[in-house]
């Protein structure tokens, strides 16, 4: 993949995970009716959107914005964990197939954003240590 294809793909789809994630935690902290309905029959009490809603919104920032490779990395994870566990709870709340395969759906986003992002946006490399040499022990100059 040329460069100019894979930052386009990099925008196209940090923008739609950013879009998502701010727009539903917005919903999720204006506390709207279908939220907590939503909440309710996923069994979850109305404060947990609450802090849905902040997690999201600080995740949609942290992706969006330059810099802060690290803590790009732990928003990455933080949506993955929240995607992947909205899942689990609508299939266990015995949801439709479709309810259940859009936040995998939003992964797969995520999934996209994340291995396109230029090098800017990613944690440096941890240096390379020479083949044989072993945990805790110095390799051998030679």
């Amino acid at each position: 993949m040329n460069d100019k294809a894979r930052t386009i793909g990099y925008w196209i789809s940090t923008s739609l995970l950013g879009l998502a994630f701010a727009t539903g935690g917005l919903a999720d902290l204006a506390g709207s009716p279908q939220v907590l309905e939503g909440m309710a029959h996923l069994g979850y009490p109305a404060y947990f959107a609450t802090i849905l809603g902040v997690w999201k919104v600080l995740g949609a920032v942290a992706v969006l914005a330059p810099r802060f490779p690290r803590l790009k990395e732990w928003a990455y994870a933080g949506i993955f964990f929240d995607l992947t566990g909205a899942a689990a709870s609508h299939a266990a709340a015995g949801d439709a197939a479709g309810q259940v395969m859009t936040p995998l759906v939003l992964v797969a986003v995520a999934a996209a954003s994340w291995a396109l992002r230029p090098e800017s946006r990613r944690l440096a490399s941890a240096p390379k240590r020479e083949a044989g040499a072993r945990v805790g022990e110095p390799a051998l100059a030679t």
